[in-house]
């Protein structure tokens, strides 16, 4: 079946992507945090096929100087398929023009985002809300 490629969020059911970060496994994020999140975002991009979402992203951008993907997702059933490198490539082309695009990857995946094109920040930071939980998964450093 044919994939259905959208940025619109007019007609997505937030239960679903809420269903597709828990299963990708992207974590628990409530529907109602991911439509928070995918609003306050300037690109979206989502995949259906035969009516299902099955990837997702988004980016925050100011518009000229730095754009973030993040929340990248692929239900389990599609990923190997080439729907993540897809999501991440719309949200590339939607980013042109500003002087960096930034993401950071789920450990372990760094890898997969290198052969976009991304290369390791040397000197990102970051302050997290439960900074155990972070170091646990991977994101931050012991220190």
């Amino acid at each position: 079946m044919p994939i259905a490629w959208t940025d619109s969020q007019d007609t997505l059911d937030w239960s679903e992507l809420e269903s597709l970060y828990r299963l990708a496994p992207l974590g628990n994020k409530s529907a109602e945090h991911l439509r928070t999140v995918f609003t306050h975002s300037r690109f979206k991009c989502f995949a259906h096929e035969g009516g299902k979402l099955v990837a997702a992203g988004r980016a925050l951008s100011d518009g000229a100087d730095c754009s973030y993907i993040c929340d990248v997702a692929v239900m389990p059933s599609h990923q190997g398929a080439g729907l993540g490198r897809e999501v991440v490539a719309r949200l590339v082309e939607a980013s042109r023009g500003h002087k960096k695009i930034i993401l950071y990857a789920v450990p372990g995946k760094e890898g997969f985002y290198r052969k976009l094109g991304f290369r390791r920040l040397l000197t990102a930071m970051a302050i997290f809300e439960d900074p155990a939980a972070a170091t646990a998964r991977g994101y931050l450093d012991e220190a």
